[in-house]
């Protein structure tokens, strides 16, 4: 395929509604088209707006099939990812049609790692059971043996995906007191080991089974699509913890409710679900889960850095450099 000319001034269409401060960059630097309605862009407003642009700045509410791609592919060179994730993009059909994909790496991994902590802490101490009990002013006073949870403590913390965000939660976690064990693709290197203190455990079943927590922190791709399965859950311990804050299709939702209802997990922490953002009534109904709205990582400043990112990506891609967040064969 013969390299397209890069547009000296490209036309930009944004997705959705940025921070004002990264738009107003945007725009001074950019020809560039906003959404001020912020509505989620349908397939076929999708369809014409990568039709019309050289760079297209979308997030991860976004599907991006091949089919939109090769319609697209006459004028579209950029797709510059708000985000880390790149599971909402087809990316074989990107790189069919010599169109390059940026995320934004790195940028959210203490954001993400410090909502997973938080998550760590409420499920087993109850908090959002004891808040809403505040609230509904059914609260008594305190009891000796009421509102009761667990320590975590001493407890293992077993780690699924031990990459930037993992290896953040593992050093957070044992401040806390936690042992660490991790399944990764690949080991890490001896000396990360050492500074989180973490266990390679080759079998990710032989870590389900005997982790007291288990925290999600793999990217979501064909291979970890269901990872955590009917069969693995059943592997955890009934007094075990789920959480997850990566993506929710990583999980089977269907198993994990069912063993939430019949008290074979003693409870979940979810910040992604399967078909966002509807939620399962199921999770609604359950005491034992504390459920956030995907805001693992919704930070002013982790907002305007992705920002940044975005605008690093495009500008150096305009100079006719390679932008330093291009995805490669081989992401995740």
């Amino acid at each position: 395929m013969p390299k397209r000319v890069r547009p000296s001034t490209p036309r930009i269409i944004v997705t959705r509604r940025l921070p004002a401060a990264v738009e107003h960059r945007m725009a001074s630097l950019f020809d560039v088209q906003f959404n001020v309605t912020d509505t989620p862009f349908d397939s076929q407003r999708m369809a014409e707006a990568m039709r019309a642009c050289d760079v297209l700045v979308p997030t991860i509410t976004d599907e991006i099939d091949a089919g939109l791609i090769a319609a697209a592919a006459e004028r579209l060179q950029l797709i510059a990812n708000f985000g880390n994730g790149v599971d909402h993009i087809d990316l074989h059909a990107a790189r069919a049609h010599d169109i390059i994909v940026t995320n934004t790496p790195g940028v959210l991994t203490d954001d993400t790692a410090d909502m997973t902590m938080a998550l760590i802490l409420s499920v087993p101490r109850r908090l959002a059971e004891g808040e809403k009990l505040v609230r509904s002013g059914a609260w008594s006073g305190w009891g000796p043996s009421a509102m009761l949870g667990h320590r975590i403590g001493g407890k293992m913390l077993g780690i699924v995906g031990m990459g930037r965000i993992g290896q953040a939660v593992a050093r957070r976690a044992r401040a806390f007191g936690l042992t660490i064990g991790y399944h990764n693709r690949h080991r890490l290197p001896s000396a990360v080991e050492a500074e989180t203190d973490a266990v390679y455990h080759t079998d990710l079943d032989t870590l389900l089974a005997q982790a007291d927590i288990v925290s999600i922190h793999c990217p979501h791709t064909e291979q970890t699509e269901g990872l955590i399965d009917a069969r693995r859950v059943a592997l955890m311990k009934s007094s075990a913890y789920l959480i997850n804050t990566s993506r929710g299709e990583i999980t089977v939702e269907d198993a994990l409710i069912g063993a939430l209802e019949q008290g074979r997990i003693a409870g979940a922490g979810l910040d992604v679900y399967n078909h966002e953002p509807a939620v399962d009534p199921r999770l609604l109904a359950l005491a034992n889960v504390v459920l956030l709205p995907h805001m693992g990582s919704a930070t002013f400043e982790g907002r305007d850095d992705m920002g940044t990112r975005v605008i690093t990506n495009i500008r150096l891609w305009v100079g006719g450099d390679r932008p330093p967040d291009q995805v490669l064969e081989g992401w995740a």
